[in-house]
């Protein structure tokens, strides 16, 4: 959520700045590493609030009943991740709308219909998903001896609902990048456990693999967890958000071929570099959690189903300094994950209905956005205190998303696809190859999630 003007996003200063023309002789260039970080935005925050506690529980469920038996998951995930929110992240840049203006542009007011009552069961997921959010954090705080689970679920719930209201979208967008470099304690987690690497290559390499109906359940719990619809909505919204911050005047955000043809060029590498980059982090992390899970509560066949319950499980394996970490990381984790759960369904809505939405916008402008997110975070939060049972709302929510998932790939693909929307930069034969490979797997694998939990697995 970073603002990017086209001369820094290319590692350039503005034209007009003392330092103009870094491409003239004798001006200095501006450190890689700089243009690097100025690239990272959306793709980055998104690939992060992916690995929110529920996908904590679910990696460390993973390695704590399967051992590497599931890393096999990891080297599939990627591409697939990075097809889907390459094309949600060019969509974005090539129209200057998000997925929801986008739905309303394709198709009819009926069929559009529909589709917004999947976005309001979005909705209602992410709901249920950010109160067993909020409440990891509270047991978070609590496996640190900082107080009660639910007063710091509570706290948690008001400060990022106030942040999110009052803040500025700058604000919101620095801390969001900060908060993404938490979750790099579960390498720290990684190497302070035992890990076995021959068996950690073989789990990666599928020979581990069972076909068992526990295992596949759990499989498709992991492929839910890293391609979740709320992903696809956060991604296109925050680039559009960030491309409406470029100093160009209006609140639109300026299509791809509205600009001049090198910077058109550089958004869409840009943009690409962030959301590859993103989403092997969010991996790299999914790899770190179900390896150090193997190493330690698989190794002692410890059973869990929670991210608070693999911190504490850890203590006695792998000592305090492990658990700590884990418990910080899926701390920091739940807070970046609970703003965009939050606003992911209600950016799409909005959206959807022709409303102001987005972050970068104050309450009046934007009633029904905030109205929308307010709505989730409060419920979210008395939920979150109320529940006796929070992996019973990961696990329902988990079933909406995977029900959900296969739909809204659908719709994107038709749409990504579509001459009239998309222009020339509609999909090529590769992102169209990825993309409908991840539509159709993630569609059988909702069909078989589904089943699998009708069935009592």
């Amino acid at each position: 959520m970073t603002v990017i003007d086209p001369a820094a996003d290319a590692g350039e200063e503005p034209s007009g700045s003392a330092t103009a023309g870094s491409g003239e002789e004798g001006k200095p260039k501006s450190n890689p590493v700089v243009r690097f970080l100025r690239v990272l935005g959306p793709g980055l925050v998104t690939g992060a609030a992916d690995d929110d506690p529920s996908g904590v529980a679910t990696y460390s469920q993973a390695g704590a009943t399967f051992g590497n038996g599931l890393l096999w998951t990891v080297p599939l995930s990627l591409p697939l991740m990075m097809a889907v929110q390459e094309i949600c992240d060019r969509m974005a840049l090539a129209t200057g709308d998000s997925l929801g203006a986008l739905i309303r542009r394709k198709f009819r007011r009926g069929v559009g219909a529909s589709i917004g009552v999947l976005i309001v069961a979005l909705i209602a997921a992410n709901c249920l998903n950010l109160a067993a959010d909020l409440n990891a954090i509270g047991q978070g705080m609590q496996l640190l001896h900082a107080g009660s689970a639910w007063i710091w679920s509570i706290v948690a719930g008001i400060a990022i609902l106030v942040t999110v209201m009052l803040g500025s979208f700058e604000l919101i967008g620095r801390i969001f990048k900060w908060l993404c470099l938490v979750l790099l304690v579960y390498l720290g987690v990684l190497f302070a456990t035992h890990v076995n690497w021959g068996s950690v290559a073989a789990g990666l390499a599928g020979f581990q693999f069972q076909l068992s109906p526990a295992y596949l359940g759990l499989a498709v719990g992991v492929l839910g967890t890293t391609v979740s619809p709320y992903m696809f909505f956060w991604q296109s919204a925050q680039r559009v958000e960030e491309m409406r911050e470029e100093k160009r005047g209006g609140d639109d955000a300026p299509a791809l071929d509205e600009r001049p043809a090198r910077e058109a060029h550089r958004r869409l590498r840009n943009g690409r570099i962030d959301v590859f980059t993103g989403m092997a982090f969010s991996v790299l992390i999914m790899f770190a959690i179900i390896a150090s899970s193997a190493a330690t509560l698989g190794a002692h066949h410890k059973t869990v189903s929670s991210a608070a319950e693999a911190a504490k499980a850890l203590e006695p394996i792998a000592g305090d300094f492990a658990s700590i970490l884990f418990a910080l990381g899926f701390i920091g984790s739940g807070m970046l994950a609970v703003p965009v759960l939050a606003a992911a369904g209600a950016a799409g809505l909005s959206a959807l209905l022709n409303k102001n939405w987005g972050l970068d916008k104050n309450p009046r402008r934007a009633p029904l956005f905030y109205v929308l997110l307010g709505i989730g975070m409060i419920g979210g939060t008395i939920l979150a205190v109320v529940s006796t049972d929070p992996i019973g709302l990961l696990v329902l929510s988990a079933i909406v998303n995977g029900i959900a998932a296969g739909p809204f790939l659908i719709i994107m693909m038709l749409i990504s696809r579509d001459r009239t929307i998309m222009g020339r930069h509609r999909n090529g034969k590769l992102a169209a190859t990825l993309g409908w490979a991840t539509t159709v797997l993630m569609c059988v694998a909702g069909a078989y999630g589904i089943w699998y939990t009708v069935a009592g697995g």
